[in-house]
């Protein structure tokens, strides 16, 4: 699936995260929030972004937003990486690639000539009305907090 543009509704989804919750995009309903696809757990640009939102996430939460991040890899692995860099929020374990690819994160990639498929980076900014109002998919992992906040002209 393509990837999704401002203006469109965002599909819903439903997963566990790193201490076997359910979560759905409903119940961020009336919430704005910051969904991030990533590749894979303690690798060192995931990391770099994962760490880069969690530091900043007192502010995220003063300005309105939540922040989730979804990759496949499985609860466990969450679990160990949130507990290691102390991440505050929720990471939503898709080990079958379903909200990936509703979200047009799954696909293929190309590296040293060779293509095989997996996760494409790429945030998604969500309205109080589960609408998209920003997309990045050139995510800068280190800045990605200073990224957001200048897309979304926020002081």
């Amino acid at each position: 699936m393509a990837l999704l543009n401002k203006g469109d509704q965002a599909p819903d989804f439903s997963g566990l995260n790193q201490n076997g919750e359910t979560i759905s995009l409903k119940d961020f309903k009336g919430k704005r929030l910051i969904l991030y696809f990533y590749p894979k757990d303690s690798t060192p640009g995931c990391t770099a972004e994962s760490c880069n939102l969690s530091d900043n996430y007192e502010y995220w939460l003063k300005q309105g937003y939540e922040v989730v991040g979804v990759s496949p890899d499985g609860v466990s692995s969450h679990k160990k990486f949130a507990d290691k860099y102390s991440l505050t929020f929720n990471l939503i374990a898709d080990t079958e690639q379903e909200i990936l690819k509703a979200y047009g994160a799954w696909g293929e990639k190309n590296m040293y000539g060779k293509k095989y498929m997996g996760v494409l980076r790429t945030t998604y900014v969500i309205d109080e009305n589960g609408v998209i109002s920003e997309v990045f998919e050139k995510v800068k992992t280190k800045e990605h907090t200073d990224q957001i906040i200048k897309a979304l002209d926020l002081k």
